[in-house]
């Protein structure tokens, strides 16, 4: 079985990367670096999704364990990130096993 997770971060705007060289170095270092340290792990980094206005990233990961996602976590670029990010992860599944489960008995 293969989890799918979501991050979804968000920064306060005084915090901004575009605007804050700290953040920058962060942010720049994390897209150069996040697809190496996922396969690290045995994940796939899916993409991740900028949306300015709303200072938020969405992140989707592909992984064959929760344990490789906890751990790609505690990577030092991905605890960088979110000391100045507000990060809420989800685990989603597909419609289609959503479907399959709706279909099982008990």
């Amino acid at each position: 079985m293969t989890y799918t997770f979501l991050q979804i971060s968000k920064h306060p705007p005084e915090l901004c990367p575009v605007y804050n060289e700290k953040y920058r170095k962060i942010t720049l270092d994390i897209v150069d670096k996040v697809e190496a340290i996922a396969n690290k792990h045995g994940i796939k980094f899916v993409g991740a999704w900028n949306v300015s206005p709303e200072h938020l990233v969405i992140a989707v990961y592909e992984t064959p364990t929760i344990d490789a996602f906890q751990k790609f976590m505690m990577e030092p670029e991905m605890v960088a990130w979110n000391a100045f990010n507000s990060t809420e992860v989800k685990m989603a599944i597909t419609l289609k096993e959503a479907g399959t489960l709706m279909t099982q008995d008990g």
